[in-house]
Formats: C-alpha cells, sequence, structure tokens
C-alpha cells in the first residue's frame, strides 16, 4: 500500500477546506457539559450503528436536519441536557451516563 497520488491528496484537500470541525471538550469542562458532550458522542454513534445519514437520523426524532448537524459537531452550548435526553428517547437509545 503507498501513499496517495497528489491529485488525491489535492481534491482531498479542496474537499475538507471549509469543512467546520467538530468541537473537542476542554479537561476542565463542568459536569453538565461533559454529559451533553457524551450524549452527542451517543447519537454520533448512533448514525454509525444503523448505518444513516443524519438527514435520517432528523426525520426518525423529528427535527431540521441542521439541529442534528449541530448535535454531531458538539456544539453543546446549543442544547440543554433535557432537549438531548428527549431527542435519545424518541430513538429508544438506552442512554447511561456518568458524571465523572
Amino acid at each position: 500500500m503507498g501513499f496517495p497520488s497528489k491529485d488525491k491528496v489535492k481534491k482531498m484537500r479542496e474537499l475538507l477546506e471549509n469543512v467546520e470541525p467538530s468541537r473537542t471538550l476542554p479537561k476542565n469542562a463542568p459536569p453538565l457539559d461533559r454529559l451533553k458532550y457524551k450524549m452527542c458522542e451517543r447519537f454520533s454513534l448512533y448514525i454509525l450503528e444503523e448505518k444513516i445519514s443524519q438527514v435520517e437520523l432528523a426525520r426518525r426524532i423529528g427535527v431540521d436536519p441542521s439541529r442534528i448537524n449541530e448535535i454531531v459537531k458538539y456544539k453543546i452550548d446549543l442544547f440543554t441536557l433535557d432537549k438531548l435526553v428527549d431527542y435519545a428517547s424518541r430513538l429508544d437509545i438506552d442512554v447511561h451516563l456518568d458524571v465523572a
């Protein structure tokens, strides 16, 4: 297995140039932020496990696809924990969170 060609690398860089990255959580984040972050992570895992798109997840929950994009980008400041739990309950997801 070799390195990708210069053309492939250039194309990939162009595709990724304007993509907004997911947010990370600071080490000293308060417990509530850690819980919301874990909830967002659970939705990202659900998408992978179910092999569905963000649009399909939005349809299943009954929200606009832009809300799902905010969740999978870990924009925890845009959500309350109870709203994330509500979304999870609409999917019948078992969620077990520990505050550490």
